[in-house]
């Protein structure tokens, strides 16, 4: 099996490395990659790769994550989010490959506390979520699909909610935290994962292709997620400046994009589909925690 991963230097891109390595010969790029274009500012460029590499399995990793700036880069957003998706998924489908790929929560309005399902009526509030959607479009556009929505993803690499965190603890006596944003925090190891289980089943069963819900099991706060940030700091011996956290509704940080306040997705058909259990949210933040501990213990 081969298979070409766009987006190898961002949080899903890299584990996406590790996780299907055993599945046969990978091929990653990236914007700044020379032997293909990875560089979805140039959609012509990312179909080229394609019809050069022939995969059997596209990953797509990249998209325009910048939620505030989204709201004055619409054109810049559409490009990265659907445009240059558009015309991966149309090389695909020539080729009779797979393309998975990776939308958000944002799909939605954010309203109730249901956890939304795959078939609930969307409504994005910002650009982010208009362009995120019009790239699920794009992507169906290739019959052999799996589109994955996540939300509040994190990893050991690059920047995230848990590392801000982890700095502003050992800065500051007191912060205040948004909790009326709720969510379930997943890691992109466990996205990386569970992709390399499910193309390997898909790939023999074509009729799983489809839209999945794929986040880690359960829901949070932001502020809830950052009570445990500091509770499992503290229990490794963290030293933290902190003193009181305090939960503000989220009015008290206005942003240039709207957020939702429902970010929960029901992962039931992913699971059913797949045979798997999704593990709970505290699960892999505890390792992700574990795993970057030993910088902070040392910088405290």
């Amino acid at each position: 099996m081969k298979l070409l991963i766009f987006g190898k230097n961002g949080q899903l891109g890299w584990e996406l490395q590790r996780a299907l390595a055993p599945l046969g010969e990978i091929i990653s790029v990236d914007s700044d990659s020379t032997d293909y274009c990875g560089n979805f500012l140039d959609p012509a460029g990312v179909a080229e790769t394609v019809r050069q590499v022939k995969p059997d399995v596209i990953f797509n990793a990249s998209a325009h994550t910048a939620v505030d700036k989204a709201e004055s880069e619409r054109d810049l957003a559409l490009l990265i989010n659907a445009t240059s998706v558009e015309s991966i998924a149309t090389e695909a489908d020539k080729l009779g490959a797979w393309l998975v790929h990776y939308s958000t929560d944002y799909v939605f309005d954010g309203s109730g506390e249901r956890p939304w399902c795959e078939n609930d009526q969307v409504g994005p509030l910002n650009v982010y979520g208009e362009t995120k959607l019009l790239g699920e479009q794009a992507a169906a556009r290739c019959s052999r699909h799996l589109i994955f929505r996540t939300s509040w993803v994190y990893s050991s690499r690059g920047n995230n909610f848990i590392k801000t965190m982890l700095k502003l603890g050992q800065q500051r006596e007191q912060l205040s935290v948004i909790d009326d944003q709720i969510g379930a925090p997943t890691g992109a190891e466990l996205l990386a994962d569970c992709s390399a289980h499910a193309i390997r089943i898909a790939f023999a069963k074509p009729e799983l292709a489809g839209l999945y819900h794929l986040v880690a099991k359960g829901a949070t706060s932001w502020f809830e997620f950052a009570e445990f940030i500091f509770s499992q700091a503290n229990e490794s011996g963290v030293t933290l400046a902190l003193k009181h956290l305090e939960p503000v509704p989220t009015s008290s940080y206005p942003t240039a994009a709207t957020r939702p306040h429902n970010s929960r997705l029901n992962t039931s058909k992913f699971e059913e589909a797949f045979n798997l259990t999704l593990p709970s949210w505290q699960h892999g933040v505890k390792r992700m925690i574990a795993e970057i501990l030993p910088l902070h213990i040392q910088n405290s």
